[in-house]
């Protein structure tokens, strides 16, 4: 399964600004029967539509504070707007891509987080329908993710983050290794030079010494939590670099390699 996939994790944000060749690239791959599965986020969107609609939330421990009010508008913009936006751009490219959200065919399974008394409707990942992922892969289809899971009664709907879903996706396909997919080249030291391989450990230090700084915090926090299960490694790239994808599957030296 793993030689013909791989899981690749991007935001909305970043997914909507990356340049045509990216998404030629993506083709590229298809059309040499490595298909890529991506999971992606949307904060930026959800946050500006809440605004938009009068509807206030907060943050806690990088997690949205999420109550149904929220989850509607969180299920409208990830599995809608954005979901289809990228399925659209997949597809300009001349790529095959199906857009799908965890609640289709009970694709990501979730039960409340630890602090679901402080971040409500937030959901853990329990199991991944593995099986309706490799056949869209089989199909010959891109599986394009929105981070929506269900309980296991199937009835409640939670919230889930864009990168703890794809860590989940990834294991639960058996694939060792994914893709992070950013607007940076990877994780820079102090001199500001790309660190082509660092340990989970070597992270937790350059962010207590400040080495690690500012906006690149969450990014690599975010990196860190897809290393879950079966997945060893993560390697995060920028899509903005010219035929990214295929450098990473092809074992060029490129972007930074998170370790466990």
């Amino acid at each position: 399964m793993s030689a013909m996939c791989f899981v690749m994790k991007c935001g909305g944000s970043t997914l909507a600004a990356l340049p045509d060749s990216f998404f030629l690239d993506m083709k590229r791959l298809q059309d040499e029967a490595i298909i890529p599965v991506i999971v992606h986020g949307g904060g930026p969107a959800i946050s500006s539509t809440l605004e938009k609609l009068g509807i206030e939330t907060e943050f806690v421990n990088g997690l949205r504070k999420t109550n149904e009010a929220v989850l509607d508008v969180v299920e409208m913009v990830l599995s809608g707007q954005i979901n289809k936006e990228i399925v659209r751009k997949i597809q300009l490219s001349g790529a095959r891509a199906m857009g799908l959200s965890g609640v289709d065919g009970h694709l990501i399974q979730a039960e409340p987080v630890a602090n679901a008394h402080e971040v409500g409707l937030v959901g853990d990942v329990t199991n991944v329908n593995a099986e309706l992922i490799q056949g869209i892969v089989k199909m010959g289809y891109m599986p394009v993710i929105a981070p929506v899971g269900l309980g296991a009664d199937g009835g409640q709907r939670y919230n889930i983050n864009a990168d703890t879903a794809a860590g989940a996706v990834a294991s639960y396909l058996g694939v060792e290794r994914m893709i992070v997919v950013t607007d940076v080249p990877g994780i820079m030291n102090g001199e500001k030079k790309v660190l082509p391989s660092v340990t989970v450990q070597e992270i937790d230090a350059m962010i207590a010494s400040g080495e690690i700084y500012g906006g690149m915090i969450p990014k690599v926090r975010a990196a860190v939590q897809c290393i879950q299960g079966k997945v060893r490694e993560v390697i995060i790239v920028n899509g903005a670099e010219p035929e990214v994808l295929s450098k990473v599957i092809k074992g060029a030296a490129i972007g930074t390699r998170i370790v466990k």
